[in-house]
Protein backbone atom coordinates (compact mmCIF):
# COMPACT_ATOMS: atom_id res chain seq x y z
CA UNK A 1 0.00 0.00 0.00
CA UNK A 2 1.37 3.43 -0.97
CA UNK A 3 1.55 5.58 2.18
CA UNK A 4 2.84 8.72 0.42
CA UNK A 5 0.69 11.81 0.80
CA UNK A 6 -0.23 14.34 -1.85
CA UNK A 7 1.64 17.62 -1.60
CA UNK A 8 2.27 20.89 -3.38
CA UNK A 9 5.92 20.83 -2.26
CA UNK A 10 8.37 20.05 -5.06
CA UNK A 11 12.16 20.32 -5.35
CA UNK A 12 13.89 23.51 -6.48
CA UNK A 13 14.53 22.18 -9.99
CA UNK A 14 10.78 21.87 -10.53
CA UNK A 15 10.06 25.52 -9.70
CA UNK A 16 13.03 26.82 -11.65
CA UNK A 17 11.98 24.80 -14.69
CA UNK A 18 8.44 26.13 -14.46
CA UNK A 19 9.71 29.69 -14.21
CA UNK A 20 11.74 29.11 -17.37
CA UNK A 21 8.64 27.65 -19.07
CA UNK A 22 6.61 30.75 -18.23
CA UNK A 23 9.25 33.03 -19.78
CA UNK A 24 9.61 30.81 -22.87
CA UNK A 25 5.85 30.70 -23.47
CA UNK A 26 5.57 34.48 -23.09
CA UNK A 27 8.35 34.83 -25.67
CA UNK A 28 6.82 32.32 -28.07
CA UNK A 29 3.22 33.49 -28.02
CA UNK A 30 4.26 37.13 -28.04
CA UNK A 31 5.86 36.59 -31.45
CA UNK A 32 3.57 33.81 -32.71
CA UNK A 33 0.41 35.95 -32.47
CA UNK A 34 2.16 38.56 -34.65
CA UNK A 35 4.18 36.25 -36.93
CA UNK A 36 1.87 36.15 -39.98
CA UNK A 37 1.43 39.93 -39.71
CA UNK A 38 5.18 40.44 -39.29
CA UNK A 39 5.99 38.36 -42.36
CA UNK A 40 3.58 40.38 -44.48
CA UNK A 41 4.04 43.92 -43.14
CA UNK A 42 7.71 43.91 -42.19
CA UNK A 43 9.36 41.29 -44.39
CA UNK A 44 7.07 42.10 -47.32
CA UNK A 45 5.86 38.58 -48.14
CA UNK A 46 2.48 38.06 -49.81
CA UNK A 47 -0.09 36.26 -47.68
CA UNK A 48 0.36 32.86 -49.31
CA UNK A 49 4.17 32.92 -48.93
CA UNK A 50 3.86 34.11 -45.34
CA UNK A 51 1.49 31.18 -44.77
CA UNK A 52 4.05 28.68 -46.04
CA UNK A 53 6.84 30.16 -43.91
CA UNK A 54 4.73 30.36 -40.74
CA UNK A 55 3.26 26.90 -41.39
CA UNK A 56 6.66 25.25 -41.73
CA UNK A 57 7.87 27.12 -38.65
CA UNK A 58 4.96 25.88 -36.52
CA UNK A 59 5.05 22.36 -37.96
CA UNK A 60 8.76 21.86 -37.29
CA UNK A 61 8.30 23.12 -33.75
CA UNK A 62 6.09 20.08 -33.16
CA UNK A 63 8.26 17.64 -35.11
CA UNK A 64 11.75 18.41 -33.82
CA UNK A 65 11.08 17.71 -30.09
CA UNK A 66 10.85 13.99 -30.84
CA UNK A 67 14.55 14.15 -31.76
CA UNK A 68 15.83 16.99 -29.56
CA UNK A 69 14.43 15.17 -26.54
CA UNK A 70 16.81 12.30 -27.28
CA UNK A 71 19.72 14.73 -27.77
CA UNK A 72 18.90 16.54 -24.52
CA UNK A 73 19.09 13.25 -22.64
CA UNK A 74 22.62 12.69 -23.95
CA UNK A 75 23.83 16.29 -23.54
CA UNK A 76 22.38 16.67 -20.07
CA UNK A 77 19.33 18.79 -19.30
CA UNK A 78 21.23 21.84 -18.05
CA UNK A 79 23.60 22.14 -21.00
CA UNK A 80 20.75 21.54 -23.45
CA UNK A 81 18.53 24.14 -21.79
CA UNK A 82 21.30 26.75 -21.83
CA UNK A 83 21.83 26.05 -25.54
CA UNK A 84 18.07 26.28 -26.13
CA UNK A 85 17.62 29.70 -24.59
CA UNK A 86 20.78 31.02 -26.24
CA UNK A 87 19.35 29.96 -29.63
CA UNK A 88 15.98 31.51 -28.77
CA UNK A 89 17.55 34.82 -27.72
CA UNK A 90 19.57 34.97 -30.96
CA UNK A 91 16.59 33.93 -33.07
CA UNK A 92 14.10 36.39 -31.62
CA UNK A 93 16.72 39.13 -31.51
CA UNK A 94 17.50 38.62 -35.19
CA UNK A 95 13.80 38.91 -36.04
CA UNK A 96 13.62 42.13 -34.06
CA UNK A 97 16.63 43.82 -35.65
CA UNK A 98 17.01 42.31 -39.15
CA UNK A 99 14.00 42.18 -41.45
CA UNK A 100 15.29 40.77 -44.72
CA UNK A 101 14.10 37.30 -45.70
CA UNK A 102 17.72 36.10 -45.76
CA UNK A 103 18.00 36.89 -42.03
CA UNK A 104 14.46 35.97 -41.04
CA UNK A 105 14.60 32.36 -42.23
CA UNK A 106 17.74 31.43 -40.23
CA UNK A 107 16.30 33.28 -37.22
CA UNK A 108 13.11 31.22 -37.39
CA UNK A 109 15.19 28.05 -37.65
CA UNK A 110 17.12 29.00 -34.48
CA UNK A 111 13.78 29.49 -32.71
CA UNK A 112 12.55 26.10 -33.92
CA UNK A 113 15.65 24.29 -32.66
CA UNK A 114 15.76 26.19 -29.37
CA UNK A 115 12.04 25.74 -28.72
CA UNK A 116 12.24 22.06 -29.63
CA UNK A 117 14.75 21.53 -26.81
CA UNK A 118 12.76 23.40 -24.17
CA UNK A 119 9.55 21.36 -24.09
CA UNK A 120 11.02 17.86 -23.56
CA UNK A 121 13.47 19.20 -20.97
CA UNK A 122 10.86 21.05 -18.92
CA UNK A 123 8.33 18.21 -19.06
CA UNK A 124 11.14 15.78 -18.26
CA UNK A 125 12.10 17.85 -15.23
CA UNK A 126 8.48 17.94 -14.06
CA UNK A 127 8.26 14.16 -14.39
CA UNK A 128 11.57 13.56 -12.57
CA UNK A 129 10.62 16.01 -9.80
CA UNK A 130 7.37 14.26 -8.94
CA UNK A 131 6.17 10.77 -8.14
CA UNK A 132 3.07 8.86 -9.19
CA UNK A 133 1.08 10.24 -6.24
CA UNK A 134 1.81 13.90 -7.00
CA UNK A 135 2.36 13.88 -10.76
CA UNK A 136 -1.12 15.21 -11.55
CA UNK A 137 -0.54 18.20 -9.27
CA UNK A 138 2.91 18.77 -10.78
CA UNK A 139 1.51 18.88 -14.30
CA UNK A 140 -1.38 21.11 -13.25
CA UNK A 141 1.20 23.68 -12.11
CA UNK A 142 3.13 23.23 -15.35
CA UNK A 143 0.03 23.85 -17.50
CA UNK A 144 -0.87 26.86 -15.37
CA UNK A 145 2.57 28.32 -16.12
CA UNK A 146 2.07 27.64 -19.83
CA UNK A 147 -1.22 29.53 -19.81
CA UNK A 148 0.11 32.42 -17.73
CA UNK A 149 3.02 32.78 -20.15
CA UNK A 150 0.74 32.59 -23.17
CA UNK A 151 -1.71 35.14 -21.76
CA UNK A 152 0.92 37.62 -20.57
CA UNK A 153 3.02 37.46 -23.74
CA UNK A 154 0.08 38.24 -26.03
CA UNK A 155 -1.13 40.98 -23.71
CA UNK A 156 2.20 42.81 -23.61
CA UNK A 157 2.85 42.72 -27.35
CA UNK A 158 -0.46 44.45 -28.13
CA UNK A 159 1.00 47.73 -26.84
CA UNK A 160 4.31 47.12 -28.62
CA UNK A 161 2.56 46.49 -31.94
CA UNK A 162 0.34 49.56 -31.60
CA UNK A 163 2.96 52.00 -30.26
CA UNK A 164 6.20 50.82 -31.88
CA UNK A 165 5.16 48.58 -34.78
CA UNK A 166 4.94 44.83 -35.31
CA UNK A 167 8.60 44.72 -36.40
CA UNK A 168 9.70 45.31 -32.80
CA UNK A 169 7.52 42.63 -31.22
CA UNK A 170 10.27 39.96 -31.43
CA UNK A 171 12.51 42.17 -29.28
CA UNK A 172 10.16 41.53 -26.38
CA UNK A 173 10.50 37.79 -27.03
CA UNK A 174 14.29 38.13 -27.19
CA UNK A 175 14.25 39.85 -23.80
CA UNK A 176 12.15 37.04 -22.32
CA UNK A 177 14.47 34.40 -23.80
CA UNK A 178 17.52 36.22 -22.45
CA UNK A 179 15.91 36.47 -19.00
CA UNK A 180 15.22 32.72 -19.14
CA UNK A 181 18.85 32.07 -20.14
CA UNK A 182 20.14 34.00 -17.12
CA UNK A 183 17.59 32.27 -14.89
CA UNK A 184 18.72 28.82 -16.05
CA UNK A 185 22.45 29.58 -15.83
CA UNK A 186 22.21 30.76 -12.23
CA UNK A 187 19.47 28.60 -10.78
CA UNK A 188 18.71 25.45 -12.78
CA UNK A 189 20.19 22.18 -11.59
CA UNK A 190 18.38 19.16 -13.09
CA UNK A 191 17.14 16.27 -10.95
CA UNK A 192 19.52 13.34 -10.80
CA UNK A 193 18.95 10.58 -13.33
CA UNK A 194 17.76 7.33 -11.80
CA UNK A 195 20.04 4.33 -12.20
CA UNK A 196 17.58 2.40 -14.32
CA UNK A 197 17.17 5.29 -16.79
CA UNK A 198 19.20 5.41 -19.97
CA UNK A 199 19.51 8.17 -22.54
CA UNK A 200 16.98 8.03 -25.35
CA UNK A 201 18.16 6.58 -28.64
CA UNK A 202 17.71 8.57 -31.87
CA UNK A 203 17.38 5.35 -33.85
CA UNK A 204 14.61 4.11 -31.56
CA UNK A 205 12.89 7.49 -31.88
CA UNK A 206 12.88 7.28 -35.67
CA UNK A 207 11.75 3.64 -35.63
CA UNK A 208 8.86 4.53 -33.32
CA UNK A 209 7.75 7.37 -35.59
CA UNK A 210 7.84 5.16 -38.68
CA UNK A 211 5.84 2.49 -36.83
CA UNK A 212 3.18 5.06 -35.96
CA UNK A 213 2.98 6.48 -39.48
CA UNK A 214 2.54 3.00 -40.97
CA UNK A 215 -0.41 2.23 -38.70
CA UNK A 216 -3.45 3.25 -40.73
CA UNK A 217 -6.02 3.63 -37.96
CA UNK A 218 -3.76 5.68 -35.72
CA UNK A 219 -2.59 7.86 -38.61
CA UNK A 220 -6.23 8.45 -39.57
CA UNK A 221 -6.94 9.55 -35.99
CA UNK A 222 -3.97 11.94 -36.07
CA UNK A 223 -5.14 13.49 -39.36
CA UNK A 224 -8.75 13.76 -38.21
CA UNK A 225 -7.84 15.56 -34.99
CA UNK A 226 -5.44 17.75 -36.98
CA UNK A 227 -8.65 19.27 -38.37
CA UNK A 228 -9.54 20.46 -34.87
CA UNK A 229 -6.19 22.16 -34.36
CA UNK A 230 -6.23 23.58 -37.89
CA UNK A 231 -9.20 25.67 -36.83
CA UNK A 232 -7.66 26.52 -33.45
CA UNK A 233 -4.49 27.74 -35.20
CA UNK A 234 -6.55 30.33 -37.07
CA UNK A 235 -6.25 32.45 -33.92
CA UNK A 236 -2.67 33.00 -35.12
CA UNK A 237 -2.93 32.46 -38.88
CA UNK A 238 -6.08 34.21 -40.15
CA UNK A 239 -7.61 36.10 -37.24
CA UNK A 240 -4.99 38.86 -36.69
CA UNK A 241 -4.98 39.95 -40.34
CA UNK A 242 -8.74 39.47 -40.67
CA UNK A 243 -9.67 41.77 -37.79
CA UNK A 244 -7.04 44.43 -38.51
CA UNK A 245 -8.09 44.61 -42.17
CA UNK A 246 -11.83 44.69 -41.46
CA UNK A 247 -12.06 46.45 -38.08
CA UNK A 248 -8.97 48.66 -38.14
CA UNK A 249 -5.65 49.13 -36.39
CA UNK A 250 -7.38 49.79 -33.08
CA UNK A 251 -8.63 46.18 -33.00
CA UNK A 252 -6.99 43.85 -30.52
CA UNK A 253 -6.30 40.41 -32.05
CA UNK A 254 -3.93 39.66 -29.17
CA UNK A 255 -6.78 40.10 -26.68
CA UNK A 256 -9.19 38.15 -28.86
CA UNK A 257 -6.73 35.24 -28.88
CA UNK A 258 -6.37 35.45 -25.09
CA UNK A 259 -10.05 34.56 -24.74
CA UNK A 260 -9.11 30.96 -25.61
CA UNK A 261 -6.69 30.25 -22.72
CA UNK A 262 -8.97 32.20 -20.39
CA UNK A 263 -11.93 29.94 -21.23
CA UNK A 264 -9.75 26.83 -20.90
CA UNK A 265 -8.42 27.88 -17.49
CA UNK A 266 -11.95 28.64 -16.22
CA UNK A 267 -13.74 25.60 -17.62
CA UNK A 268 -11.28 22.73 -18.04
CA UNK A 269 -11.62 21.51 -14.44
CA UNK A 270 -15.44 21.48 -14.30
CA UNK A 271 -15.73 20.00 -17.81
CA UNK A 272 -13.11 17.37 -16.99
CA UNK A 273 -15.21 16.48 -13.93
CA UNK A 274 -18.35 16.39 -16.08
CA UNK A 275 -16.90 13.97 -18.64
CA UNK A 276 -14.99 11.74 -16.22
CA UNK A 277 -17.53 8.90 -16.70
CA UNK A 278 -18.16 9.57 -20.38
CA UNK A 279 -16.90 7.28 -23.07
CA UNK A 280 -13.95 8.91 -24.79
CA UNK A 281 -15.83 8.60 -28.09
CA UNK A 282 -18.65 10.83 -26.79
CA UNK A 283 -16.36 13.60 -25.57
CA UNK A 284 -14.31 13.61 -28.78
CA UNK A 285 -17.41 13.60 -30.99
CA UNK A 286 -18.86 16.58 -29.13
CA UNK A 287 -15.58 18.50 -29.36
CA UNK A 288 -15.40 17.86 -33.12
CA UNK A 289 -18.97 19.06 -33.56
CA UNK A 290 -18.28 22.22 -31.55
CA UNK A 291 -15.12 23.20 -33.43
CA UNK A 292 -17.03 23.53 -36.70
CA UNK A 293 -19.70 25.56 -34.91
CA UNK A 294 -16.96 27.87 -33.61
CA UNK A 295 -15.85 28.66 -37.17
CA UNK A 296 -19.47 29.29 -38.22
CA UNK A 297 -19.98 31.74 -35.34
CA UNK A 298 -16.92 33.68 -36.54
CA UNK A 299 -18.61 34.12 -39.93
CA UNK A 300 -21.84 35.60 -38.55
CA UNK A 301 -20.78 39.27 -38.53
CA UNK A 302 -22.24 39.74 -42.01
CA UNK A 303 -25.74 39.30 -40.53
CA UNK A 304 -25.41 42.39 -38.32
CA UNK A 305 -26.54 45.70 -39.82
CA UNK A 306 -24.36 47.88 -37.59
CA UNK A 307 -22.56 48.04 -34.29
CA UNK A 308 -23.74 45.81 -31.45
CA UNK A 309 -24.70 47.24 -28.05
CA UNK A 310 -23.72 44.93 -25.18
CA UNK A 311 -23.69 46.02 -21.51
CA UNK A 312 -23.42 49.66 -22.51
CA UNK A 313 -20.55 48.99 -24.94
CA UNK A 314 -20.76 49.64 -28.66
CA UNK A 315 -18.89 46.81 -30.37
CA UNK A 316 -18.00 46.03 -33.96
CA UNK A 317 -19.91 42.95 -35.19
CA UNK A 318 -16.62 41.19 -35.97
CA UNK A 319 -15.50 41.71 -32.37
CA UNK A 320 -18.69 40.08 -31.10
CA UNK A 321 -18.69 37.10 -33.45
CA UNK A 322 -14.94 36.53 -33.19
CA UNK A 323 -15.01 36.44 -29.39
CA UNK A 324 -18.14 34.26 -29.50
CA UNK A 325 -16.45 31.78 -31.81
CA UNK A 326 -13.30 31.71 -29.70
CA UNK A 327 -15.38 30.97 -26.58
CA UNK A 328 -16.98 27.99 -28.37
CA UNK A 329 -13.50 26.92 -29.49
CA UNK A 330 -12.25 27.01 -25.90
CA UNK A 331 -15.19 24.91 -24.72
CA UNK A 332 -14.49 22.39 -27.50
CA UNK A 333 -10.88 22.14 -26.35
CA UNK A 334 -12.03 21.45 -22.79
CA UNK A 335 -14.04 18.45 -24.03
CA UNK A 336 -11.21 17.19 -26.25
CA UNK A 337 -8.27 17.39 -23.86
CA UNK A 338 -9.39 15.07 -21.00
CA UNK A 339 -10.20 12.14 -23.30
CA UNK A 340 -7.79 12.60 -26.21
CA UNK A 341 -4.92 10.46 -24.93
CA UNK A 342 -7.29 7.79 -23.59
CA UNK A 343 -8.80 7.34 -27.04
CA UNK A 344 -5.42 7.60 -28.80
CA UNK A 345 -4.00 4.78 -26.68
CA UNK A 346 -6.79 2.47 -27.80
CA UNK A 347 -5.92 2.97 -31.47
CA UNK A 348 -2.48 1.43 -30.85
CA UNK A 349 -1.66 -2.28 -31.28
CA UNK A 350 -1.50 -4.24 -28.00
CA UNK A 351 1.76 -3.61 -26.18
CA UNK A 352 2.60 -0.48 -28.22
CA UNK A 353 0.42 2.00 -26.35
CA UNK A 354 3.38 3.85 -24.80
CA UNK A 355 5.16 4.29 -28.13
CA UNK A 356 2.01 5.51 -29.85
CA UNK A 357 1.12 7.97 -27.08
CA UNK A 358 4.55 9.51 -27.50
CA UNK A 359 3.50 10.56 -31.01
CA UNK A 360 -0.12 11.41 -30.27
CA UNK A 361 0.52 15.12 -30.78
CA UNK A 362 1.84 14.75 -34.31
CA UNK A 363 -1.57 16.15 -35.25
CA UNK A 364 -0.18 19.62 -34.46
CA UNK A 365 2.52 19.12 -37.09
CA UNK A 366 -0.11 18.58 -39.78
CA UNK A 367 -2.41 21.25 -38.33
CA UNK A 368 0.23 23.96 -38.55
CA UNK A 369 0.99 23.13 -42.17
CA UNK A 370 -2.65 22.96 -43.23
CA UNK A 371 -3.77 25.85 -41.04
CA UNK A 372 -1.21 28.46 -42.04
CA UNK A 373 -0.79 27.49 -45.69
CA UNK A 374 -4.55 27.44 -46.33
CA UNK A 375 -4.93 30.70 -44.41
CA UNK A 376 -2.52 32.49 -46.73
CA UNK A 377 -4.44 31.53 -49.85
CA UNK A 378 -7.86 32.22 -48.28
CA UNK A 379 -6.78 35.67 -47.10
CA UNK A 380 -5.54 36.58 -50.59
CA UNK A 381 -8.83 35.39 -52.10
CA UNK A 382 -11.32 36.93 -49.65
CA UNK A 383 -9.57 39.40 -47.31
CA UNK A 384 -6.51 40.72 -49.19
CA UNK A 385 -3.74 42.95 -47.95
CA UNK A 386 -4.93 46.54 -48.59
CA UNK A 387 -1.57 47.34 -50.18
CA UNK A 388 -2.46 44.99 -53.04
CA UNK A 389 -5.56 47.04 -53.93
CA UNK A 390 -5.78 49.86 -56.44
CA UNK A 391 -5.47 53.43 -55.15
CA UNK A 392 -9.22 53.94 -55.43
CA UNK A 393 -9.98 50.73 -53.57
CA UNK A 394 -7.47 51.59 -50.84
CA UNK A 395 -9.12 54.98 -50.38
CA UNK A 396 -12.53 53.35 -50.06
CA UNK A 397 -11.12 50.74 -47.66
CA UNK A 398 -9.70 53.51 -45.42
CA UNK A 399 -12.99 55.43 -45.55
CA UNK A 400 -14.98 52.31 -44.68
CA UNK A 401 -12.95 51.79 -41.51
CA UNK A 402 -14.10 55.27 -40.47
CA UNK A 403 -17.72 54.29 -41.12
CA UNK A 404 -18.11 56.56 -44.15
CA UNK A 405 -18.96 53.86 -46.69
CA UNK A 406 -19.07 50.12 -47.22
CA UNK A 407 -16.00 47.95 -47.74
CA UNK A 408 -14.60 47.54 -51.28
CA UNK A 409 -15.84 44.57 -53.30
CA UNK A 410 -12.57 42.73 -52.55
CA UNK A 411 -13.82 42.19 -48.96
CA UNK A 412 -17.45 41.35 -49.75
CA UNK A 413 -16.90 37.67 -49.05
CA UNK A 414 -14.28 37.87 -46.29
CA UNK A 415 -16.47 35.66 -44.08
CA UNK A 416 -15.99 32.81 -46.57
CA UNK A 417 -12.69 32.17 -44.77
CA UNK A 418 -14.64 30.93 -41.75
CA UNK A 419 -17.02 28.94 -43.93
CA UNK A 420 -13.94 27.15 -45.30
CA UNK A 421 -12.78 26.26 -41.78
CA UNK A 422 -16.30 25.23 -40.80
CA UNK A 423 -15.94 22.80 -43.71
CA UNK A 424 -12.70 21.53 -42.21
CA UNK A 425 -14.53 21.03 -38.91
CA UNK A 426 -17.35 19.15 -40.65
CA UNK A 427 -14.85 16.92 -42.46
CA UNK A 428 -13.08 16.17 -39.16
CA UNK A 429 -16.43 15.41 -37.47
CA UNK A 430 -17.50 13.04 -40.25
CA UNK A 431 -14.04 11.48 -40.33
CA UNK A 432 -14.24 10.74 -36.62
CA UNK A 433 -17.68 9.17 -37.02
CA UNK A 434 -16.33 6.99 -39.83
CA UNK A 435 -13.33 5.97 -37.73
CA UNK A 436 -15.58 5.04 -34.82
CA UNK A 437 -17.81 2.99 -37.11
CA UNK A 438 -14.90 1.15 -38.73
CA UNK A 439 -13.09 0.59 -35.43
CA UNK A 440 -16.15 -1.10 -33.90
CA UNK A 441 -14.89 -3.09 -30.90
CA UNK A 442 -11.38 -1.63 -31.25
CA UNK A 443 -12.53 1.59 -29.57
CA UNK A 444 -13.70 -0.08 -26.37
CA UNK A 445 -13.47 2.37 -23.45
CA UNK A 446 -10.78 1.76 -20.91
CA UNK A 447 -11.90 0.19 -17.65
CA UNK A 448 -15.24 -0.89 -19.05
CA UNK A 449 -16.86 2.54 -18.64
CA UNK A 450 -19.93 3.42 -20.60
Amino acid sequence: MDTKKTTWRFPRAFWVANGAELLERAAFYGTFIALALYLTRVVGLPDHTAGWVAGLFGALLYLFPFFTGALADRMGFRAALILAFALLAVGYGSLGFFHSLGMVLPALFFIVVGGAFVKPIITGTVAKSSDAVNRARAYSIFYMMVNIGSFSGKTVVKSIREDLGVGLVPRFSAAMALAALVWVVFFYRPPARKEEERPADLKETLQGMLLVLRHGRFLAFILITAGFWTIQHQLYASMPKYVLRLVGEHAAPEWYANVNPLVVVLLVVPITHLVRRWRAEAALTLSMALVGVAALVMALSRFFAGRVEILGMSLHPITVTMIGGIVVLGVAECFLSPKYLEFASRQAPPGKEGVFLGYAHLNSFFANLLGFVSSGYLLEAFCPDPHTLSAAERARWAASLQGKCSMPEAYAHAHYIWYAYAGVGLAAFLGLLALLYLSKGGSRPAGGEG
